[in-house]
């Protein structure tokens, strides 16, 4: 069966679903389309009943009595800068032992797994006793427009897990704010952009000004087709400081010490806040210049025992608010952790705990959600990085851990 997961998962990373505008029956865009219909045909072949959802969501049901869900998505980020491999091209590269492209771990390639670990439940006669909905959504990157559609047209299980995070277990999970700042700017210079997506760090960062070749080799910038070019390193919006973001640079260039400072150095006074699930993050990713004021949007994740309004009320700028998720606390101790948590134990035969992170998942959709999976420490993390891949290691391991929680939570 694991040659089918890394030939499956392989298909569905073909399909770029980043966010693209809108078509018939397909919301988030053709892409996101293809790979919800490659997704569902592949769960029905494998003799499974399937929703579609009007091509927010889609759904894979298994078993009878008390709704169990499992959340995944198919939407990815954009590939972004720096690839060596082609990011949608499925690469299976049996030499180094792994599967290239976008979505391989973030997270495609665990809602295969999950799929293909509920196919060898069945076909071992396992008889859940609650009802397994495994949803899958194509928006979950940019807004949870797919989790919104879903909410009002089924009913979202009080319980469950997301394969889209971190093992042992995520039992808490940062609030995430996303707020567009604004800063009035007066300079000889236009077309000021960079960023694709507020949840990744810029790798790239561009603007129409002269050039001043002492001051491009001291913020080591290039001049090309009229423009001052800033490259960075993409990261994960949750852990920018595995990046390198490209858009201080041209602040720097360009003399604007005041947006820089309040963008990169005072994060609004916030960088102290932490508790158990660690400390405030501020990571302004996406810059657009209209007219003569700059627009910067930035991922803000803060600690789980705070509230939005003691982020919000140290904004000292005009902002506005692109989305908003509350953060996720469950008691480490209570059945759900607990249960995942000895099961990933058991699996790889450590003796690790329950984890808190930056990061922000399906979880928070239900009552009683957690992440499990698929990262542990130690491991390189290329999540919305170039060159993302999945190892035969891990896909095999995922199955294994995937299949017992299923079994042990539904038996």
């Amino acid at each position: 069966m694991i040659e089918q997961i890394k030939k499956s998962i392989s298909e569905i990373i073909k399909f770029d679903s980043a966010q693209t505008a809108p078509e018939k029956n397909a919301p988030f865009g053709a892409g996101a389309r293809k790979s919800l219909d490659y997704f569902l045909n592949l769960a029905s072949a494998l003799g499974f009943e399937t929703v579609d959802y009007d091509g927010y969501a889609g759904e894979v049901i298994y078993g009878d009595g008390e709704e169990f869900a499992i959340l995944a998505h198919l939407d990815v980020v954009p590939a972004g800068e720096g690839w060596t491999h082609d990011p949608f091209g499925g690469e299976i590269d049996e030499v180094n032992r792994r599967i290239w492209g976008r979505g391989t771990m973030d997270d495609k390639g665990p809602a295969v797994i999950v799929l293909y670990a509920l196919k060898a439940l069945k076909d071992e006669g396992f008889l859940p006793k609650r009802k397994i909905k495994l949803i899958v959504g194509c928006n979950e990157e940019n807004g949870w427009g797919c989790i919104d559609y879903y909410k009002k047209h089924a009913h979202m299980p009080d319980e469950g897990f997301s394969p889209d995070a971190d093992f042992p277990v995520i039992y808490a999970e940062k609030g995430i704010i996303h707020a567009t700042l604004e800063f009035a700017v007066n300079g000889n210079f236009t077309g000021f952009r960079g960023g694709e997506r507020a949840n990744m760090v810029c790798a790239k960062c561009e603007v129409c000004a002269p050039a001043d070749y002492d001051k491009l080799k001291r913020y080591n910038l290039i001049y090309e087709n009229g423009k001052i070019v800033s490259t960075g390193k993409s990261a994960h919006g949750s852990t920018p400081d595995e990046g390198v973001n490209a858009i201080p640079a041209v602040l720097d260039y360009l003399g604007l010490k005041d947006e820089k400072k309040a963008l990169f150095e005072d994060c609004f006074g916030l960088k102290l806040l932490h508790d158990e699930t660690g400390f405030l993050t501020f990571s302004p990713n996406v810059i657009e210049q209209r007219g003569n004021a700059l627009y910067v949007t930035c991922d803000i994740r803060y600690p789980a025992t705070y509230k939005r309004e003691d982020i919000l009320d140290k904004i000292t700028v005009p902002y506005t608010i692109d989305s908003d998720q509350a953060p996720l606390m469950n008691p480490a101790d209570c059945f759900l952790i607990k249960t995942l948590n000895a099961v990933y134990n058991e699996v790889t035969g450590k003796n690790t705990r329950p984890l808190a992170i930056g990061g922000g998942t399906y979880a928070r959709a239900l009552k009683c959600g957690a992440a499990f999976g698929p990262e542990e420490a130690g491991e390189e993390n290329t999540i919305h990085q170039a060159n993302e891949y999945i190892t035969f290691d891990k896909i095999e391991k995922c199955f294994k851990i995937y299949k017992l929680a299923i079994e042990r939570l539904t038996k």
